[in-house]
């Protein structure tokens, strides 16, 4: 039975340079990259390619020795130029120079009546073989799924309600069948309900209104309400031993057009957004794409930071690296490395300030103003302050701060009775940004998850 939820915690960040809906098709970058860290789970990365080979779209390129049947794909075709290590030889990027037409390693296809009857293993196999699988992510521990696991049920989150995020409806319109055809695929893997949760609070576009097989629920509220833990939390929650599935409508569409054409499609739209940008708008371009041909000529400053993926959650990246695997949005921040003196204190309007205090007038703007603000974190680390702060941009039953202090002093019973199976870093991002005492917030809960795993 369809639910709806009204959520009150949180806090919208509305920053501007949001990108206008118009699509760019005809910028096309040299190189893409497949990250192994964008993909939390991976132990023990085995290389299936070198600097020099060849490739084709779904080709693969590594595969994790504890999951072998799960394969990681080239989201193109093209050369290996880069193996890209850190410390301790860590593979950090595996780089593509990309065809100028790409070519696809060819799949089963499968008609719509013929999907319906496959088995869960012949479903299970082509998802392997092509890298599409690796589009499920786990719940606990936020983690690639495992194929050995049946999951109580499935998440969808039809809409995002960070800063900057790419607009879903916009994105995926006219993918009805193929979004239709993911569902029908992840069916076959839990005997439980497919939750599709859509924002009660806007427009629904077609390719939600009308998906069948799943159960549609309602979310309205301010962000993290967008966040699939969140909606998790309201609907099925997860206790000690349970597992839910969780896959963004990119990966249920890669799915269906995965067996409706036979070919793994990397192509993706993802949004070039922020204060800085000249012109912030959606390029059309495929997984892991290299940032540098969208910005050049569009920056308005030198002195920025081009982070992949939105500013709460976002991974710093150079004016030349590559999108991680889950982003669709680019953000341009100006670069916030400057001091200034008594800046908490100065009263002004122009600053965002969820306590009301850093930016002293800032709330008499109203939720509708769009703020230009730097990565500057206008502090430094220091004890713990119980303000309850974090509460108040939680919407969950959960207590943030002594999860987080649980986790610091490696509390095993803590950490669980806290809520840590519930929460991944997305889930409590808006803690770091209101956070008084500049922890690192989403860092410390995965170190609690990583001893979680281990343990």
């Amino acid at each position: 039975m369809s639910k709806f939820i009204k959520l009150k915690k949180g806090f919208n960040i509305n920053l501007a340079g949001k990108a206008e809906t118009k699509i760019v098709d005809n910028i096309h970058p040299d190189t893409f990259a497949l990250k192994p860290a964008d993909f939390f789970g991976i132990e023990r990365p085995k290389l299936l390619v070198n600097e020099g080979d060849t490739v084709k779209a779904g080709s693969p390129l590594l595969l994790d020795k504890k999951r072998e049947q799960v394969l990681f794909t080239a989201p193109v075709s093209g050369e290996i130029t880069h193996i890209v290590r850190g410390e301790k030889r860590k593979l950090l990027e595996i780089r593509i120079k990309a065809d100028k037409e790409v070519k696809h390693e060819e799949f089963k296809k499968y008609s719509t009546s013929e999907i319906q009857s496959l088995s869960k293993d012949e479903a299970a196999a082509q998802l392997y073989k092509s890298g599409a699988w690796v589009n499920l992510v786990e719940r606990p521990y936020g983690v690639v799924a495992n194929p050995e696991v049946t999951p109580k049920s499935i998440f969808i989150s039809a809409f995002d309600t960070s800063p900057l995020a790419a607009d879903y409806n916009f994105v995926f319109k006219g993918q009805e069948q193929y979004f239709q055809a993911g569902i029908s695929i992840l069916k076959k893997f839990t005997s439980g309900t497919i939750h599709l949760n859509i924002n009660a609070d806007a427009e629904v576009a077609p390719i939600f209104a009308h998906a069948k097989e799943v159960q549609v629920n309602k979310f309205s509220g301010p962000h993290p309400a967008g966040n699939v833990g969140v909606q998790i939390h309201h609907i099925d929650p997860i206790g000690k031993g349970d597992t839910v599935w969780t896959i963004k409508p990119f990966g249920v569409i890669q799915i269906g057009k995965l067996f409706l054409e036979g070919i793994l499609d990397a192509s993706k739209v993802i949004a070039l957004a922020g204060s800085e940008v000249s012109q912030p708008q959606y390029y059309k371009t495929y997984v892991g794409a290299c940032i540098n041909k969208f910005v050049e000529g569009n920056v308005k400053q030198d002195h920025v930071r081009f982070v992949s993926g939105n500013p709460l959650t976002g991974e710093k990246i150079a004016k030349d690296g590559h999108v991680r695997y889950f982003d669709d949005v680019i953000t341009v921040l100006p670069e916030g490395d400057h001091y200034q003196m008594f800046g908490w204190i100065l009263p002004t309007a122009n600053k965002l300030s969820f306590h009301k205090s850093f930016g002293l007038f800032s709330w008499l703007n109203g939720s509708k103003k769009e703020y230009v603000l730097d990565t500057n974190m206008q502090g430094e680390d220091r004890a713990f302050v119980q303000t309850g702060v974090f509460e108040q941009v939680t919407p969950m039953d959960i207590l943030p701060v002594h999860l987080l202090k649980a986790i610091m002093a490696e509390d095993y019973d803590n950490m669980e009775a806290l809520g840590i199976l519930e929460v991944v870093e997305e889930d409590l991002a808006l803690c770091e940004f209101v956070d008084v005492s500049k922890h690192p917030v989403q860092e410390i809960l995965r170190e609690g998850i990583t001893l979680m795993q281990n343990s």
